[in-house]
């Protein structure tokens, strides 16, 4: 499955930051910290950080199978991506995609056995599904969703992730809103789009600040999932709104964008309202960061 971007065989180090979007792997470490906090695991355990690692090597690996899966569409609608670009050979991204996955599913081996294979197994099945035929179907936005779902699950201890369940489907809540704009950044959408995903992330908002755990817990948790709420609706919610008044291609691509990296302000509502009000401190702050290389290595 040639093209014509397998004419470069050493792509530089740049272009494979923008094949696998590197800042956009920013996002991935808080799922597992909130499975974590929701799951009562406390201090991250090198078992956390390993599967934050693993997390981090499948999300990258998806990103590189995506632009190898669309090399031809991209070509026509995103001629500045690095594969129809020809700075990075679609075989390479190929082999990125695969190299980045046996990785991510050898840590998660390495550092949770088999239990962790329970989950790093599916998440990586609907990883590989979404890029290579869920994508265009309707059955695309949910896939991502249970990816992400999947991946605060992971940062749960294997005997208490039920306990995490919450936290996963208001993950996979918001993923699904962004998964169902970014089939709209080229054209642009019909404003009933940005509309139903700016009421889906008001109510995942809303759920995260109010989750019953947080009752339960001190003043720390319940100010720190109320401030991680608002400051994900203010960030993503703002995007959508300015989608909703005008569908543009630039409006809804930049939902996109901001959707992706606002999902930190949503893990740190979630981390601080599971006990870990210091782990939500470092993502808020972690936040603000994550944006401003986004601007130079675009996430979508």
């Amino acid at each position: 499955m040639n093209g014509p971007s397998d004419r470069r065989s050493s792509p530089r180090l740049a272009d494979l930051a923008q094949l696998v979007r590197l800042p956009a792997a920013l996002s991935v470490p808080g799922d597992i910290l909130a499975g974590a906090a929701a799951a009562n695991t406390g201090t991250p355990s090198p078992r956390v950080l390993g599967t934050m690692a693993s997390s981090v090597a499948l999300y990258w690996a998806g990103m590189a199978l995506n632009d190898y899966a669309d090399a031809t569409v991209d070509a026509v609608e995103r001629p500045q991506r690095p594969v129809p670009s020809g700075r990075v050979a679609r075989r390479t991204a190929l082999a990125t995609a695969c190299g980045l996955t046996a990785a991510g599913l050898g840590l998660a081996a390495l550092t949770g056995g088999r239990r962790a294979l329970g989950v790093a197994v599916p998440l990586t099945g609907l990883v590989w599904a979404y890029d290579l035929g869920l994508k265009s179907t309707p059955a695309g936005p949910a896939a991502m969703a249970g990816a992400r779902a999947l991946n605060v699950l992971a940062g749960a201890e294997p005997g208490r992730r039920a306990a995490a369940l919450p936290a996963a489907l208001l993950t996979g809540a918001h993923i699904y809103t962004v998964t169902a704009l970014s089939r709209h950044e080229v054209s642009g959408a019909p404003r009933e789009v940005p509309v139903a995903t700016l009421a889906g992330s008001t109510a995942t908002a809303l759920a995260a600040a109010a989750l019953p755990g947080v009752r339960r817990r001190g003043r720390a948790a319940r100010v720190g999932a109320v401030a991680g709420a608002l400051g994900y609706l203010s960030s993503y919610g703002t995007a959508q709104a300015r989608a909703a008044r005008e569908p543009s291609a630039t409006n809804v691509q930049d939902a996109v964008g901001t959707g992706i990296m606002s999902l930190m302000p949503l893990q740190a509502s979630l981390t601080a309202g599971g006990g870990g009000a210091v782990l939500a401190g470092v993502l808020a702050a972690a936040h603000p960061l994550a944006r401003r290389l986004a601007r130079k290595v675009s996430p979508t």
